[in-house]
């Protein structure tokens, strides 16, 4: 065996093949699930898109790179349940581009981390992070008070996630900026904006200065929605036998090209439970 490991560590063009051919393997296991991704993912009762205001904050929190020190998975492990909240489940980041599951945690992990703090707690503490927590190693970033958030394009990006799968209306991209504004406002009727995206939608000024509409405004929005939209109380996971009813409908569904019927399971979480 330790003889022909040299032969192949000796001859270039071999080592170049049997390579290719593991890293063929290896982007064929990782793709191939995501053309059953409609099995995976369980639909549940409370997930929307971000609005234009938290798409604005979630692009800033990407920018800044933020998910290199702060996660948004709680794994199923005892210690990150008590500590964190309910397991991370698919459908919390359906429509997230890309998802923020991150791979390190040099801050705590943020995905039930919405109305857990105030919004002046999020502001000072993005402000100067030491002044809520004194043994914080995270910068700080006061220019988000200073810069104005970019609304008036977010119209776009709304359009682009739409060709992608998340199920924004022509009537909420239509809307984005004002909606974006009536979001950050304390002054606004917000009715529109409910109708539009539902009840759980955060609608005040985040960053203490109601003049403007600040990068500040829209990643605190971003931040106080995460882990809310989800009432785990009601959730109950699909147990095997749904589970596998709900794959033989998909098979069923694409080779008669009718749309998936579920059956009796909970896929809604409508059970009453």
């Amino acid at each position: 065996m330790l003889k022909h490991h040299d032969k192949i560590e000796r001859n270039s063009i071999i080592l170049l093949i049997l390579t290719v051919v593991v890293i063929s393997i290896g982007g064929l296991v990782e793709i191939t699930p995501l053309f059953r991704i409609e099995t995976t993912i369980e639909k549940v009762e409370g997930m929307r898109p971000y609005t234009p205001l938290e798409l604005a904050g979630a692009k800033i929190y990407k920018r800044e790179g933020c998910y290199g020190c702060h996660s948004q998975q709680v794994r199923v492990l005892r210690d990150e349940v008590e500590r964190y909240g309910h397991y991370s489940i698919a459908s919390e980041s359906m429509y997230d581009y890309p998802f923020q599951w991150g791979s390190k945690r040099t801050g705590p992990d943020l995905a039930r981390i919405g109305g857990k703090y105030s919004d002046e707690w999020h502001t000072r503490h993005l402000v100067n992070p030491r002044s809520v927590v004194p043994e914080s190693i995270m910068p700080g970033y006061k220019f988000l008070l200073e810069k104005d958030a970019k609304i008036a394009k977010i119209a776009d990006d709304m359009e682009v996630l739409k060709k992608i799968g998340v199920p924004y209306s022509e009537d909420m991209i239509q809307n984005a900026v004002s909606d974006a504004v009536i979001q950050a406002s304390n002054d606004r009727d917000g009715e529109v904006l409910l109708k539009r995206y539902g009840k759980k939608v955060n609608i005040r000024d985040f960053d203490g200065n109601p003049q403007k509409v600040s990068e500040m405004d829209a990643l605190v929005a971003y931040l106080q929605v995460l882990g809310t939209l989800v009432d785990f109380a009601k959730f109950e996971p699909l147990t095997i036998k749904e589970f596998n009813e709900l794959q033989q409908n998909i098979k069923n569904s694409q080779s008669s090209h009718q749309p998936i019927e579920p059956s009796n399971s909970n896929l809604n979480n409508n059970n009453g439970k």
